[in-house]
């Protein structure tokens, strides 16, 4: 018997009302952050995607919104869809008055650790801004060294616009480079989990060895390193690219 479609409105389940109320505390914590501290600043945006990878980029970003053309929707991009987060990208670099995307490769990363690389990203974006802004806020609980004031703001790409705006973009970008090494290690399955240290990516690398891209300093990527010759297939991809190779190095716009 075929079913009998009720008409009355359908009651929304507990994770449909669970995924609403969140999205509109998302919203109300952008809407209440406190502005009046930064009058007649310029403020931009900061944030980076891509700490805890075992491969590739650190990517960040810095975004100078324009209050003439407010973006609905920005938030975390964490908390968003991944058709979400594209859409977002597109409407915030045809928005904003200013952005710009930065990386430091994995070789940097092993060079002076996750943390500073990921702060040499972000100055990057800021130093790469068409608009020079008077203010940096940073998501988390540390500033890069800038040559202009910054501010750290915990769980700041939920409370502020121009930092959701920066975690979209540097979350997009860092995912997009991450296609691109999927296509020359497609082993490794890049695009499915962008580097994350999954049961996925772990059992490609106890399978195929440490890449190119893979991040040295990192404990599962480093305890490899001891053991067997990588595959003939890594030698060849390793001539003609370098670690990071890949990733955009500067993007900006206005």
């Amino acid at each position: 018997m075929p079913k009998t479609l009720n008409a009355a409105k359908p009651v929304k389940s507990a994770k449909v009302a669970k995924a609403a109320k969140a999205a509109k505390a998302a919203e109300s914590n952008l809407s209440l952050f406190d502005y009046s501290s930064y009058v007649d600043e310029i403020i931009c945006g900061v944030d980076e995607a891509g700490r805890g990878p075992l491969a590739g980029p650190v990517f960040a970003a810095a975004v100078i919104l324009d209050p003439a053309r407010p973006i609905e929707g920005l938030r975390d991009s964490k908390k968003l869809s991944e058709a979400s987060r594209d859409s977002l990208a597109m409407l915030i670099k045809s928005h904003a008055l200013a952005w710009a995307i930065s990386s430091c490769s994995e070789q940097e990363i092993d060079e002076l650790n996750i943390l500073q690389a990921s702060m040499l990203a972000m100055r990057r974006a800021v130093e790469a801004l068409q608009t020079v802004p008077t203010l940096a806020l940073i998501d988390g609980n540390r500033c890069p060294v800038m040559a202009i004031r910054s501010e750290a703001i915990v769980k700041g790409d939920d409370k502020v616009a121009a930092i959701s705006a920066a975690s979209i973009l540097a979350k997009t970008a860092r995912d997009a480079a991450l296609h691109e090494l999927h296509a020359i290690y497609p082993h490794y399955a890049f695009d499915q989990h962008k580097g994350y240290p999954t049961a996925l990516h772990l059992e490609r690398l106890q399978l195929h060895g440490v890449s190119p891209v893979h991040r040295r300093s990192y404990a599962p990527v480093r305890a490899l390193l001891e053991v067997a010759t990588p595959p003939a297939f890594l030698v060849a991809a390793q001539q003609p690219a370098q670690p990071g190779s890949l990733s955009v190095a500067m993007e900006f716009g206005e």
